[in-house]
């Protein structure tokens, strides 16, 4: 397993962990169920964790594939400028979680406001999730890629000019 294929294997689980936290917690507000709001911080933590190992295997994984053929210079920096936002999101939202647990778990009343924040960042954290994960695909999938022309193009005249993303 080289660098790109761990890349692939563990970037998934916050993208995806994060929607499922959600609805999770968002079920939890509606049943008004402490024990399942308490899981969706769990799944929140988890994916922090998660991508922890997401956002420190993305460099190995841009060695293997930016001399590949198609690979866009420009799509890599796009995708890197999402994953440092997303990963410092995902980051305060597992900050937050384990926050709030530790309240809920001292049964302190304002805890519900951590859970309220977790709700929220959540949501903001699966927009960001979104353009990481549209952006990651494009490097290697040619057929989702909606600006493939126009990248491949910039990249080629920051060849010939010596300007590059590094």
């Amino acid at each position: 397993m080289n660098d790109a294929h761990f890349h692939l294997v563990v970037n998934h689980f916050p993208i995806v962990g994060v929607v499922i936290g959600f609805l999770v917690l968002l079920s939890g507000f509606i049943i008004k169920g402490n024990q399942v709001k308490s899981t969706a911080l769990f799944i929140f933590i988890f994916s922090a964790v998660a991508a922890i190992f997401a956002f420190y295997t993305g460099e190995g994984a841009e060695e293997v594939v930016e001399n590949m053929a198609n690979v866009s210079d420009t799509l890599i920096h796009e995708h890197e400028e999402h994953a440092e936002v997303f990963y410092a999101m995902m980051l305060v939202l597992g900050g937050i979680s384990i926050a709030t647990l530790f309240l809920s778990f001292k049964k302190f009343t304002f805890a519900k406001y951590g859970f309220i924040a977790a709700l929220l960042l959540s949501v903001a954290c699966m927009v960001m999730a979104k353009f990481v994960g549209t952006s990651g695909g494009e490097i290697m999938h040619t057929e989702i890629r909606s600006n493939a022309d126009k990248a491949i193009e910039m990249d080629v005249r920051n060849s010939k000019s010596g300007d590059h993303h590094d």
